[in-house]
This record gives C-alpha cells, sequence and structure tokens, in this order.
C-alpha cells in the first residue's frame, strides 16, 4: 500500500474521532465502511449523472416494468449501479438532512441501494441525527476525494481494504468469524496461484475466483490483487456467498469498488442454498468456520447426499453434525474446473480435526479417501498457533487440484510451519503471531520445489513428501472364541425374580423395599396398589429415564408373577442338574433337554443369562461344525479332532488392527502377512472377521484414510541423564538449608 493511499485510509478513518463517546468503538467501522462506499459511488457516477438523470426523467411515467427501467438506467450509467437523485453529499444541506440522505441512498440502483441495507445504514443515521453529528460525518465525507481519476480502482480498493482491517481490529473479539487475517490471506494465495504461469504472464487471460464463505472479501481481494501485480493485463471475475448480513455488504462494498459485478455475490448459506450452483472456477479460497455444527441444515445436506450422491457435493460421505469443516472442501471440490477446461485449485484453511477425525467407515474417513484416490491432494501446511483472532488452535493450509503437474500425481507433500512466525507486539484477539514475508516466501519456495526437506537443530521447519496410499489403511476386525461357564446356583437363579432391564434395577428396589414379606403362593404377590405413590415419587428422583409404560410395567402384578414362574422353572433345572459349576456351555443345550423341563424361548434366554458367565479357562463355544469346508484359521474355521469348527467370537474380546495399505500386493496377502506376525504369535486362537468388508472394492477389511501430520514430524526428545536431574536438586536443596541456617541466625 503507497503513503497515498495509506494518507487515504488514516484520513477517512479519522471520522471515528467524530464518533468517540456517542458510539463504541466496534460501531466505527459500520458507519466509516458505508459513508466511503457512498463517497467513491457518487465519484465514480459523477462523469454519467446527467445522462442518468435525463434518462430518467423520460422513463418517469414510463409503463415499463422496474426491471427494463433499470437495465436503461445502467446502460446510461455506463457502469454497474446508477443514481437518480438530483442530490449528493455537497447538496444535502443541514436542514432535514436526515431525510435528505435517505432518500438519496434510495435513489441507488438495486444491488448498492442493498448494501446500505445490509449495513442497517438507516439506523446509523438515525442515531448520528439524534446525537447531532449527521451534518457534520457528512460534512468530512464530502471532503474526500475519492475521483477515479485521482485514485483508480485498485487504489480504492486497497483503501477500502485496509478500513476493513481497522473495522476488524477495534471489534476483535467477532473478527475472525468474518475476516481473515492478512497474512494467513497472503500465503493462501501465493501458494493456489503460483503455478499458472500463463494468468501471471499471458495478455487477455481470464480466470474466476471463488470463495463460498467469502466474509468481508479479503480471499477475493487477495487473489485479484496478486494477479494483477504480476499481470495488469489478466481479468479476474470475482464470485463468492456468505451468510452474515453485514460481512455480505462489506464483501458486496469491496466488489462495487473495485468494478466487479457484484450480482456473482451472494448472500445465504452455501451449503444449503448454493446460489451458484451451475458454476465452476479456475481459483478457490476459503476459511470456513471451525468446528460449527450443521444441525440447522442437517435434513438438506442428507437429502442431498442420499437423492444426488456424487452427482450432488456430497457423494463421499458426510462428516459428524458437530464440525461441518469437510462439507465446505467437498463443497469447493465440485465446483472445480473441469480439467479439459484448464482444471481449478483450491486453498482452505481448515484446523486439525480433518486430518483425523473419524475411523475407517466414517464419514471424514470416506471423504478423505476420496480425496486421495481421486489424487486431488497437493500439500497441507501446518501454521503457527495463534494465528486467528478468535482461536488459538493449530490450523493448516490445505492445497487441492485437478490438475497436478507430473511430478506430483500420486504423492502429497507435507510442510511443517508450526514455527515459522513473529510476535506481534500487540495482541489482536487471540491473535499474537504473524507470518513475517520471508516465511511466506520459505513456505511457498518449497512448495514450489516440491521438495524434501529435513528439519536442523536451529529450526523445526520441513517437508515429506508421501505417495497418497500410505494414508490409507485397511481396519481387520481380529475376533477371538467365546468362553463360558454355567451354574444353577441359588444367588444366580435368583435375580430371575426380578425383570430384566431397564426394569431391573426398580424391580430389585420394590422387592427389597415392601416384597420380602410376599407368599411366593398368595394372590397378593406383585400387587403394589398400597404403595405406588411413593414408588412413583422415588422412580421421579432415582429413575427420571423411565418412561410411564415402563412404570406402568413395573407396578403391574402380571409382571412380577411372570418373572415368579420364571424362577420356578430356573428351580427345577436346578433339582435336576445340580449346583454344580459347568466349564463347558457346548453341553448346556444338552443337559436342558435331559431335565424334561419345557422353556419357552424367552425363559430360556432369561435363564440362560442368569446362569452363564464368560469365564477365560472355561471351553471354547462353538456356533457351528462345517461339514464340506476344509479349515482355515486365519478366517475362523479351526481343525478339531478331524472337523472344522467355527466357534461363536466374544463382542469383549473383538480387536481391530490397522493394516497399512501396499497395492504392490493383493489385498489379502497383505493382511494375512500381518496377521501371522502381529496378531497370532500373541493370541493363537483369534482370526480375522472375513464377513466385514469394504463397500467400495469389496474387499475383507473397511479401508480408512487418516494423515497423522504431527506424527510424520514428531522428533524424540531424549529426557536429561538422572544424575544432571541430581545434582540440580542437591543444589537447590543446599540453597534451601543455608536460606534456613539464615533465618535461624
Amino acid at each position: 500500500m503507497s503513503q497515498s493511499t495509506n494518507n487515504l485510509a488514516s484520513y477517512i478513518w479519522s471520522l471515528a474521532d467524530l464518533l468517540r463517546g456517542d458510539f463504541k468503538q466496534s460501531q466505527y467501522g459500520r458507519i466509516i465502511l458505508p459513508f466511503t462506499l457512498l463517497r467513491r459511488l457518487e465519484c465514480v457516477l459523477k462523469a454519467n449523472k446527467a445522462e442518468v438523470l435525463a434518462q430518467a426523467d423520460k422513463l418517469a411515467n414510463s409503463p415499463l416494468p422496474e426491471e427494463a427501467k433499470e437495465k436503461i438506467l445502467l446502460r446510461a450509467s455506463k457502469l454497474s449501479f446508477y443514481n437518480t437523485s438530483k442530490m449528493d453529499l455537497a447538496s444535502l444541506g443541514a436542514s432535514g438532512i436526515k431525510d435528505n440522505l435517505e432518500s438519496y441512498i434510495q435513489s441507488f440502483s438495486t444491488d448498492a441501494r442493498e448494501i446500505f441495507e445490509h449495513f442497517k445504514f438507516g439506523e446509523f443515521i438515525a442515531q448520528l441525527d439524534d446525537a447531532n453529528l449527521l451534518y457534520k460525518a457528512v460534512q468530512q465525507v464530502k471532503s474526500a476525494d475519492l475521483r477515479p481519476e485521482v485514485i483508480s480502482n485498485h487504489d480504492m480498493g486497497l483503501v477500502f481494504e485496509e478500513l476493513i482491517r481497522r473495522f476488524a481490529e477495534s471489534s476483535n473479539e467477532t473478527a475472525g468469524e468474518h475476516f481473515t487475517p492478512r497474512d494467513i490471506v497472503d500465503l493462501t494465495t501465493s501458494l493456489v496461484f503460483m503455478e499458472d504461469d500463463e494468468a501471471l504472464t499471458k495478455e487477455g487471460i481470464i480466470r474466476t475466483i471463488y470463495d463460498p464463505t467469502a466474509g468481508t472479501g479479503g480471499f477475493l481481494s487477495a487473489g485479484m490483487e496478486y494477479v494483477l501485480k504480476l499481470n495488469p493485463a489478466a481479468v479476474m471475475r470475482a464470485f463468492g456467498q456468505e451468510l452474515n448480513p453485514e460481512s455480505y455488504a462489506i464483501c458486496k462494498a469491496d466488489m462495487l469498488i473495485k468494478g466487479q459485478d457484484v450480482t456473482n455475490i451472494k448472500l445465504g448459506n452455501t451449503l444449503s442454498q448454493d446460489q451458484l450452483a451451475s458454476d465452476n472456477f479456475d481459483y478457490m479460497l476459503s476459511n470456513p468456520p471451525f468446528g460449527v455444527d450443521w444441525k440447522k441444515i442437517e435434513k438438506d445436506i442428507k437429502d442431498e447426499h442420499a437423492v444426488k450422491g456424487f452427482d450432488g457435493r456430497f457423494g463421499p460421505g458426510l462428516p459428524r453434525v458437530s464440525d461441518g469443516s469437510l462439507l465446505f472442501l467437498m463443497h469447493l471440490i465440485s465446483k472445480l474446473r473441469d480439467t479439459d477446461k484448464g482444471g481449478g485449485r483450491i486453498g482452505i484453511i481448515l484446523n486439525g480435526s480433518p486430518l483425523f477425525t473419524g475411523g475407517a467407515g466414517s464419514g471424514e474417513s470416506e471423504i478423505r479417501r476420496h480425496i486421495l484416490e481421486s489424487d486431488l491432494l497437493e500439500a497441507i501446511i501446518a501454521l503457527p498457533t495463534d494465528m486467528f483472532y478468535n482461536t488459538g488452535i493449530a490450523t493448516y493450509v490445505w492445497v487441492l487440484t485437478n490438475k497436478k503437474a507430473p511430478e506430483r500425481k500420486g504423492n502429497v507433500q507435507l510442510i511443517n510451519g508450526v514455527d515459522l512466525f513473529g510476535k506481534m507486539r500487540k495482541s489482536l484477539g487471540s491473535k499474537r503471531k504473524r507470518l513475517e514475508d520471508s516465511h511466506i516466501a520459505t513456505i511457498t519456495r518449497c512448495f514450489g520445489g516440491f521438495e524434501a526437506v529435513a528439519a536442523e537443530e536451529t529450526s523445526t521447519f520441513a517437508s515429506k513428501i508421501f505417495e497418497t496410499h500410505e494414508f490409507g489403511y485397511r481396519r481387520l476386525t481380529i475376533e477371538r472364541p467365546l468362553r463360558e461357564s454355567y451354574q444353577f446356583s441359588d444367588d444366580r437363579i435368583e435375580t430371575l425374580r426380578f425383570a430384566p432391564k431397564p426394569l431391573n434395577a426398580i424391580t430389585r428396589w420394590i422387592y427389597d423395599t415392601y416384597g420380602k414379606g410376599w407368599d411366593e403362593e398368595g394372590a397378593d404377590y406383585g400387587v403394589l396398589d398400597s404403595y405406588e405413590d411413593e414408588i412413583r415419587t422415588h422412580i421421579k428422583a432415582e429413575f427420571a429415564e423411565l418412561k410411564e409404560t415402563q412404570i406402568k410395567d413395573a407396578l403391574d402384578p402380571r409382571t412380577w408373577r411372570r418373572q415368579l414362574e420364571i424362577l420356578k422353572k430356573a428351580r427345577e433345572l436346578k433339582f435336576e442338574i445340580g449346583p454344580d459349576q459347568h466349564d463347558d456351555m457346548n453341553l448346556y443345550d444338552k443337559a436342558l433337554k435331559a431335565t424334561g423341563v419345557r422353556l419357552d424361548t424367552p425363559t430360556k434366554k432369561q435363564i440362560t443369562a442368569a446362569v452363564s458367565w464368560k469365564n477365560p479357562k472355561a471351553e471354547k463355544v462353538v456356533k457351528k461344525v462345517h461339514k464340506d469346508t476344509g479349515s482355515n484359521p486365519t478366517y475362523g474355521l479351526f481343525e478339531v479332532n478331524g472337523q472344522t469348527i467355527e466357534y461363536k467370537p466374544d463382542g469383549d474380546l473383538r480387536d481391530y488392527e490397522n493394516v497399512p495399505l501396499d497395492p504392490s500386493q493383493s489385498t489379502n496377502s497383505v493382511s494375512e502377512a500381518y496377521f501371522a506376525a502381529e496378531v497370532t504369535p500373541h493370541v493363537p486362537d483369534a482370526w480375522i472377521d472375513g464377513s466385514k468388508v469394504d463397500a467400495i472394492d469389496g474387499e475383507i477389511g473397511i479401508v480408512g484414510y487418516e494423515i497423522p501430520f504431527n506424527r510424520h514430524f514428531y522428533t524424540y526428545n531424549p529426557p536429561r541423564d538422572l544424575a544432571e536431574i541430581d545434582a540440580d536438586l542437591d543444589a537447590v536443596s543446599a540453597e534451601i538449608m543455608a536460606l534456613l541456617q539464615e533465618v535461624h541466625a
């Protein structure tokens, strides 16, 4: 920014001196920005104002619809906006200035007028008028010389950006929601644009740039500025969408000042209402909100995923509702220009969660899988903490494209820049660090050179290059056999007196409190009418999760008598089988049948649950004997006494192994070799569950992807030698003793 533009920005911002005392500091920008826009627009319109007014007079009584009139007036203005008022800031006068200013603003064309409405400028005009400051503010604003022949669109854009920056700093408690720090913008922009030599050098090149979370337009402005600085003959067309009305107004104003077609800047939720649905772009830059849930738009997103699949934006999968970051990333990927039309590039800022959240088969993992298997990811750059206004967490820049250079195909570059920063003299919210130009140059050179860089003793900056499959793994489900014992002991069968979950705990309490004297053969067994109010009070206090139908079941004598019948059946079985412990559950059904006691399925299920338990010393429980199948212990088919046996798995012993992907070998050979080396030596009776197959490739095991960034750059620092620590402790102890002796003396 030149000294003259900086001086102009300072002059305009000096309006804050007038506002001080009557307005909060966080409100200054809400007044200064629309006033600046108003002054710039009238200066730009001045050249053709007479033609617009003449055309407006002709159309005054025309039957044409307003839309048609607006098109005629836009042609007369030779711009993307106009104003049909005969007034300007210099002629508003002191008397009735509020009404005159409001009328002046209402005379703008729709797009320009909408900006002032979203600024809620009318409310601030009223407040300024009430404070007797409106006339003074107008006088100061009208004296700013913002004529196009004095300050170009480009320089005016820089001035407006400086005003936006000052506004963000003056309200830094919420700035991070709408404003990305300029150093982060500069880095991301340079990473995304640096490889497009054609756009940066050739004359007449047209490029589109898009931000789905446009905020105040910082990324759009920086992208245009980056290209135009290197190639003034290039044509940049900006597109964006923003949810916050005030940020939308600022962005639209900035684009209007820069001469952009502001109809390409949209207001609304990008994820649920994509207002540029049919467009694709050359460049996309975004800093979506970190960790924001998408519950409000959950139905819209899930419907698009289910109905459109890969023809929509969210085909690969959906992340958990608590964090929508990856939804924005998939949205951007869907907007990449087709490769036969030149392709596109993406720069997006994300927190650490999208790198690793979600195991194999989860929505997050499937999204990462789609990105990596489609070879869209070029690089991820780790930034220092404390870089943003409203959060100090770790953040990363992802760079993606569908037009990778040949040497990058099938590879991903990870760059560790966490220690590249300068400390700020004054914190802005949570922002305490900034990237210096030298840091940005270091990162971009490393990225552009596509080179591995080893960390040094004096610097942790490093770069590593991986093949895309190195972030993938196949999750195998490892089962172990169920081992159970059973015993018809009094303690175990007595538990059958009580209803199973969810009524088990409350029926135990009811029996312990009111049922100890019940006669099992009496007609009043389980009758609780006299205690219902007391029981309901206790349930309300201790078992609030129970529903009314469940409470009624707990109070119903039929529930108690049904359980009593089951208890009596178990007693019959005990009489026949005896109270001894049996450690082979495979003989259980045979033992029951031998008793002659008839059991229906629900009764048998309850009794079995009561008298059996898992016992690591018991025999394995057989699920099935396979007659025409050979043994394959790796997949749970064991040869026992000439038979092929399949055992029931124990869910409590179930485990998972993540086997790294290796495309050079078949899936099963990789998995089986890993299993033989890492599992069988430790648990010889384990097996791979062959029924768990991947939904996409149909192979055994579920494919997952994660990018464990910190693990790849972890540096082990050995602890200090114990002798050195002991020596330090001795020295401190001696110092303490010397001080104590001085006190005694």
